[in-house]
């Protein structure tokens, strides 16, 4: 198995445009504003005791004064910066330097569909040709992505680009098409980590979304709310077998002092957050987690739903990998190459699409009980936490391993629309709460 290659992809900082509410696009007038030169240097702070290997970077001034200032801010060896044309943010030609709402004004069909459809935006150039923004930009990242794992491989790089283009990174790493594309956010200086394993000439390389959208290093609170319902999806504490790579499944496995630790800062990483509704597995480790958060929250009621119960993991309960090793290989082996394929082995086993089709329907109904405003707390499981999110993100439950859960990490879906509406995946896995931009959180067994 060859090293993997971790990608660390960053918006720039606050621009002039940005605060101005101006459209930017591929125009190059906006720069950065102060604020946003002060969240480039904390970025680099942050990242000082990251390896980097390579720098890569749009040409637009308000990435390359960002990369400028992150690697300055940096201590030690930071390899200098190159440019990347495939970088460039999205164009929006006859758009860019206009207000949102002089687009409003002047192309008011053009702008729904931008805001509800944007993959199937058509604009038109000065010279009377048409294109569409979202679909270049989709086959311009999928581009970008090819060449950085081909050159990059077994390295850590720094991307630093802009909201449109990082989300279409992202799509592409994970082989979705441009319609999921309104589904993502990417905050100014938010980091987002991305972890290639390439298996070799016989292996599919596998991307895994360590997390997503993370601006914790700039502001030690979660994001605030948005228009309609939030939900806040938390991974329970560390156990004693999370950190022996055993296999809990539905053992019912209390936090060990490390698992209590996390919960207790994941409730003060949301202590501010307007939780008006909380719900559990009904296993201790994910209660016990939600009980210490909701100590912030006082007469919030927790609620306990079956659909949110650990995968069952029938036989393999209670084991070491290394006895699933010598007594089931060739299914453990099916298990981490092609998950949906595997049943459980004996009473109690369960496939992930099981698993994936009560969690998702209860997090639907939990959704959907959310009133205009409200948060929702719910603390769950890895496989379950990674189904949803699959789910979520237009992924299969064969993917499962396309996305990580960190022991106390937050994911944060947001409902502008209302349960019933599209949900938008605004933070995956945050865990910067518990030390650091990476997750170094026990993985665990499964």
């Amino acid at each position: 198995m060859l090293l993997a290659t971790r990608v660390l992809l960053l918006r720039h900082g606050l621009s002039t445009y940005n605060v101005q509410g101006r459209i930017q696009g591929r125009d190059d007038d906006s720069t950065l504003a102060a604020a946003g030169e002060t969240m480039a240097r904390r970025t680099g702070e942050a990242l000082a005791g990251v390896r980097l290997d390579a720098v890569l970077s749009s040409p637009l001034r308000r990435a390359v004064h960002t990369a400028a200032l992150v690697c300055s801010a940096r201590t030690g060896v930071t390899p200098a910066v190159a440019y990347d044309d495939d970088l460039l943010e999205v164009e929006l030609e006859p758009w860019s330097g206009k207000s949102h709402q002089q687009v409003i004004d002047g192309w008011p069909r053009e702008e729904r569909t931008w805001r509800e459809h944007p993959e199937q935006l058509t604009l038109q150039r000065a010279d009377g040709s048409s294109y569409r923004p979202i679909y270049e930009l989709h086959l311009q990242a999928r581009r970008f992505w090819r060449r950085l794992c081909q050159r990059h491989q077994g390295k850590t790089v720094l991307v630093v680009a802009h909201n449109a283009i990082l989300r279409c990174v992202v799509l592409a790493a994970l082989g979705l098409g441009p319609e999921r594309f309104a589904r993502l956010r990417m905050n100014n200086c938010a980091l987002s980590v991305l972890n290639v394993q390439d298996g070799g000439d016989d292996t599919a390389a596998t991307v895994q979304v360590e997390s997503l959208n993370s601006t914790v290093h700039l502001d030690p609170v979660a994001p605030g709310p948005r228009r309609g319902g939030r939900i806040l999806l938390l991974r329970h504490g560390e156990t004693d077998w999370n950190r022996q790579s055993r296999f809990q499944g539905q053992i019912d496995v209390p936090l060990n002092a490390t698992g209590r630790q996390q919960a207790q800062q994941a409730a003060a990483f949301l202590r501010h957050s307007p939780v008006k509704r909380a719900y559990t597995s009904p296993m201790a480790r994910p209660r016990e987690t939600a009980e210490l958060v909701l100590a912030h929250h006082a007469g919030v009621p927790l609620v306990t739903c079956e659909g949110l119960l650990e995968i069952g993991h029938g036989l393999w309960e209670g084991k070491l990998e290394q006895d699933i090793q010598a007594q089931w290989p060739q299914l453990l082996a099916t298990w981490k190459t092609a998950p949906h394929q595997v049943v459980m082995p004996g009473p109690g086993g369960e496939t992930i699409q099981q698993v994936s089709q009560r969690a998702v329907a209860a997090m639907e109904r939990i959704a959907q009980e959310l009133e205009d405003g409200e948060t929702a707390l719910v603390v769950a499981h890895d496989a379950v936490n990674k189904a949803v999110l699959c789910h979520l993100l237009g992924l299969s439950p064969a993917h499962i391993w396309c996305v990580k859960q960190g022991n106390g990490g937050v994911s944060v879906i947001d409902y502008p629309e209302g349960g019933a509406g599209p949900a938008i995946v605004h933070s995956l896995n945050l865990t910067g709460h518990l030390g650091g931009v990476l997750d170094e959180t026990a993985a665990g067994a499964l």
